[in-house]
């Protein structure tokens, strides 16, 4: 028991010992160690209410030993959480974590100093900028670019948008939204992300136009129609997002042939790039993002197909002055200006965030440790992976395939004799991924495409093999064979 402020210092000092720090660090190489070797269950086979019920109880009143608390995440967190470092998850586009990123978390966390104030940060702040120039050089982009580590893909393309309506709109900040609306093209698979900010911008929902895919990429040409018809009715349009990894599919929209269009029309390009901007970096897919040194904006996230742990986002801009115009404030008491004429240096003018992790460390030691060819060795093998998951599924007739993977992600459909009609499909399809997920077996996604609900693997774990593809498609078979029999003769 805790009797006076003298208890709750000694506690504090007993806790930044390195013995106090091995207790809390040993849960997460244990876990490291157990995944390594395929060990346990990949999730939870218990329901939310179960789990919930662990943690009921009133706020604790007096503090617990560290032994006692460790012993609990081990007991009832770590027991039941998604394995992602497993080599059978094979779910959403969340990465495995490097380890190097993981035990530079701690430092970041200790100097706890925010990046949006170069005198908070002196070190972490001049990282970032530099870390950012090498992102900016790495996709093309000129001298005078720059831009900001994010939350994630949402915040940068929101960020992107509201730089997009400051160039279109610049008296928006001041005084808001005027008639006639400006209104943003994107294509039909677009991540929420792009309509969210839409709305948030006050433009409205129904100025976000979805131009329709052709294999699940943005049909140019009927890009090209909507911007004629938009003319002819002498509606502005504030900016175009192009996507690099479609979420559902991974396919890459063609960001040339849409970026020359952009070029000739004088329209704002964004390119969200969350998941994949990172084949830039590799020499095999630079391919697929061919143009996008032609993009205003470019939305990147290293905690996706860099593998950094969360959360690790990025918005590179060609032109960084057009970023800091997007945010009209002064704070005095905060931002003191630069020197330098030519690059302010606080960050916090040119992102919504104020306290601002200093994720940048963790994403620069990842660069120090691995280098340009390492991430996309990575990169590479994760896409490879992908593609084998293709291969063990076409020697498989029950299973249809509905698309080539450009990246690490592959949606298919379990269609079993082919004489189930779609909603039939649709239940089934949904049950296989329930029952599947709930076995611990593995850990996969599901999607919709074209309205049917389909199956959809996303391999963002270097350490899976042909061995565990195997192990997934035998798996999927297997407890297909059981709600189809389950469900008796149609």
């Amino acid at each position: 028991m805790m009797e006076d402020v003298a208890d709750v210092i000694a506690a504090l000092e007993g806790d930044a010992t390195a013995d106090a720090a091995a207790q809390v660090i040993s849960l997460a190489t244990t876990y490291f160690e157990t995944t390594r070797r395929g060990e346990g269950p990949v999730s939870s086979g218990r329901s939310p209410n179960e789990i919930a019920a662990r943690f009921d109880g009133p706020m604790p009143e007096d503090g617990t030993d560290l032994a006692t608390i460790v012993a609990r995440i081990e007991r009832d967190v770590l027991a039941d959480a998604n394995r992602l470092a497993h080599p059978m998850y094979m779910g959403h586009q969340v990465s495995f974590p490097l380890s190097t990123a993981v035990w530079t978390d701690a430092v970041i966390s200790a100097l706890n100093q925010s990046v949006a104030v170069e005198e908070m940060s002196p070190t972490l702040t001049s990282l970032e900028h530099r870390v950012i120039r090498w992102m900016c050089g790495a996709v093309g982009f000129p001298a005078g670019s720059g831009g900001t580590l994010t939350s994630g893909g949402t915040e940068a393309t929101f960020t992107a948008l509201l730089a997009a309506r400051a160039a279109a709109l610049p008296d928006s900040w001041m005084h808001g939204v005027s008639e006639p609306r400006p209104v943003v093209l994107c294509g039909e698979h677009t991540h929420y992300a792009v309509t969210r900010a839409v709305a948030e911008l006050g433009l409205g929902m129904r100025s976000a136009i979805a131009i329709p895919s052709v294999n699940y990429r943005m049909d140019v040409a009927a890009l090209e129609r909507e911007i004629a018809r938009l003319r002819e009715r002498q509606i502005p349009i504030m900016a175009i997002v192009a996507t690099a990894g479609h979420t559902a599919t991974g396919s890459f929209d063609d960001i040339d042939a849409i970026g020359a269009l952009c070029d000739g029309e004088g329209l704002w390009l964004h390119i969200d790039g969350a998941h994949g901007a990172t084949a830039v970096l590799s020499d095999r897919h630079r391919h697929r993002v061919r143009g996008i040194e032609r993009a205003r904006s470019i939305a990147w996230d290293p905690h996706k197909m860099m593998l950094l742990p969360l959360p690790a986002g990025m918005l590179l801009v060609r032109s960084e002055r057009e970023l800091q115009a997007a945010f009209a404030q002064r704070a005095p008491y905060l931002f003191h200006g630069s020197d330098d004429a030519t690059r302010v240096r606080d960050q916090g003018v040119r992102s919504f965030q104020c306290s601002r992790r200093a994720d940048v460390l963790k994403l620069w030691v990842v660069l120090q440790r691995l280098g340009r060819r390492g991430i996309a060795l990575l990169h590479d093998h994760l896409c490879d992976l992908a593609l084998q998951v293709r291969e063990e599924l076409v020697r498989h007739s029950e299973f249809e395939i509905l698309h080539a993977p450009d990246s690490n992600i592959l949606c298919f459909r379990y269609v079993g004799d082919r004489r189930a009609d779609d909603e039939t499909l649709d239940a089934i399809n949904r049950e296989i991924r329930e029952r599947y997920n709930k076995s611990g077996a593995g850990w996969i996604t599901a999607t919709l495409l074209g309205g049917r609900r389909v199956l959809r693997v996303t391999m963002m774990n270097p350490r899976s093999t042909r061995a565990h593809i195997r192990a997934l498609v035998d798996g999927l078979l297997g407890v297909a064979a059981d709600v189809v029999g389950a469900r008796g003769p149609a």
